[in-house]
């Protein structure tokens, strides 16, 4: 169930702390991508003059908690000019038995996530995985990929329509583990 984080501050950063304790022995690999890297082309979006090739990276994990119940992957620019950052790419209610998603998986149309999982359309209006492609001239912006090990099979209220900042809130109350890799682009 969504739990607003309006006045619930104190409580989710109390849930920060935990998670942050035990992402300690989770971990994200990418072929594609490795921490503090520079996006490639083909992970650079294709939309608003970007001329990428829009192709979500690999995916491997391990160390999520036992009674882990499911997983999910987000990727954020918190460098945004929006005010509230830019969620490129949301994919809950992965099935706890996935360790690793092939490359390009988040497009929706080729089918290759684990049955089960739900792609939210992302701040570019479309779902599945949208990558970088900050304004032109701005500074260097900065991705964050999270994979969440979250503590129940389906996310409450989570569908297709549900915007990416309920899913994130819900994964911060929820969210038992994490591991990311932070990688940067600007054009």
């Amino acid at each position: 169930m969504y739990k607003p984080a309006l006045g619930s501050v104190a409580l989710a950063c109390g849930v920060f702390g935990a998670t942050a304790a035990l992402a300690q022995n989770m971990t994200v690999t990418s072929a594609e991508i490795t921490d503090g890297s520079i996006a490639k082309n083909e992970q650079v979006a294709n939309v608003f003059g970007c001329k990428g090739s829009n192709i979500s990276p690999s995916l491997s994990w391990s160390g999520a908690p036992s009674d882990a119940k499911s997983f999910a992957i987000t990727v954020y620019d918190p460098d945004a000019p929006t005010g509230s950052g830019f969620w490129h790419w949301v994919a809950i209610d992965i099935p706890v038995s996935t360790t690793s998603i092939p490359k390009d998986a988040g497009d929706v149309k080729k089918k290759l996530m684990p049955k089960g999982t739900i792609q939210i359309r992302n701040d570019f209006g479309f779902d599945g995985y949208g990558g970088p492609c900050p304004p032109p001239g701005d500074k260097p912006h900065h991705y964050v990929l999270t994979v969440y090990a979250v503590d129940a099979d389906k996310i409450e209220g989570a569908n297709s329509k549900a915007s990416a900042a309920v899913i994130g809130s819900n994964l911060h109350f929820h969210g038992k583990a994490k591991a990311e890799l932070h990688w940067t682009y600007s054009r």
